[in-house]
């Protein structure tokens, strides 16, 4: 049974993470241990898989409930498999794309009006005359008529 398990410290080393954060990933339901007779802490090794996909998933701006909602979708919440992977990367790789338009969209107005109403800037009669915009809500309403993000 050794074999197949690792302690926290060898999971968090070959994970590439702090042992803080298996302890954290745990406490939020991604992951799972059981404690050996010594009560010590051990992962089975598909547990490397499934920190692995936790990590990538984070990386592109997944939350860690759309990850843990994704990963409960599993058979017997499995450490995902390659096609699970790819299941899970297409739906990922949507709220990507969104994310990535919002960033552009952003990056092409930060330097002009964001619709807030201000009127503050000289070209905001260009956009928003009469401040017209105020009646659609407060804050940057040309911004939040983009790509809304979590």
């Amino acid at each position: 049974m050794k074999d197949n398990n690792l302690s926290v410290g060898d999971m968090a080393k070959r994970c590439g993470v702090n042992v803080s954060t298996l302890h954290f990933y745990e406490e939020k339901g991604l992951i799972k241990s059981w404690r050996n007779q010594g009560n010590q802490r051990r992962y089975p090794k598909d547990t490397l898989r499934r920190v692995s996909v936790i990590k990538a998933a984070q990386k592109v701006g997944v939350s860690l409930e759309k990850i843990k909602h994704a990963l409960a979708t599993l058979p017997d919440n499995r450490t995902p498999t390659m096609e699970d992977w790819q299941i899970l990367a297409s739906h990922w790789n949507s709220e990507l794309n969104a994310r990535i338009q919002y960033l552009e969209n952003l990056r092409d107005l930060l330097t002009g009006c964001i619709g807030c109403g201000c009127l503050s800037m000289s070209n905001c009669p260009i956009y928003n005359d009469q401040d017209k915009l105020a009646t659609e809500g407060p804050g940057a309403v040309i911004l939040n008529k983009k790509v809304k993000l979590d």
